[in-house]
């Protein structure tokens, strides 16, 4: 299904023929480092990942992590979009690429056009934004989105907490 489109990049759901694309990203060393081990070693894995996590926050919020792609040969290099935690009190932008397509400015691209589609067309008062203390890259993207780190939240028991920024629909005039 076609979501989103920014001048370089598609955004659409996730599926089935992305099992395989999902393996390789979830394990690449700068996801692991900075996002965690989701064990996701197999395309069996990576459908039960799908349909646990994304397919089922579409289903229930209309919004969750979106396959990013080039839009001139649909090479999926990314995921991004909107994550809703019960430990948070507003949905997350997420992003994650792999290695190749990292600091050529498509995280930002695909993390704008999600942060648009959540005030504009989704209508949420606010957004925020997760890192860790480590991913300089993150923190940048996220500050450059206009999102300001609020505070520190511990998201899952036993591990440390992590930044929270946060960014409040633009007032229409």
């Amino acid at each position: 299904m076609f979501l989103l489109e920014t001048p370089h990049l598609r955004l659409t759901e996730l599926g089935a023929s992305d099992a395989g694309f999902l393996v390789e990203l979830l394990n690449s060393p700068t996801f692991l480092q900075h996002i965690g081990d989701k064990k996701v070693r197999s395309v069996d894995d990576a459908l039960r990942y799908l349909a646990e996590g994304p397919a089922a926050s579409y289903a229930l919020h209309g919004y969750g992590l979106w396959r990013v792609a080039l839009k001139k040969d649909d090479t999926a290099i990314g995921i991004c979009g909107l994550v809703r935690r019960d430990v948070l009190p507003a949905p997350d932008i997420g992003f994650a690429l792999l290695p190749a397509y990292a600091g050529q400015g498509y995280g930002y691209e695909a993390a704008r056009a999600c942060r648009d589609h959540a005030f504009e067309v989704l209508g949420l008062p606010r957004v925020l934004g997760i890192t860790d203390d480590a991913n300089l890259a993150s923190k940048a993207l996220l500050e450059k989105l206009g999102l300001s780190f609020t505070h520190y939240a511990a998201l899952y028991e036993g591990e440390p907490p992590l930044r929270v920024y946060a960014l409040a629909q633009p007032k229409v005039a």
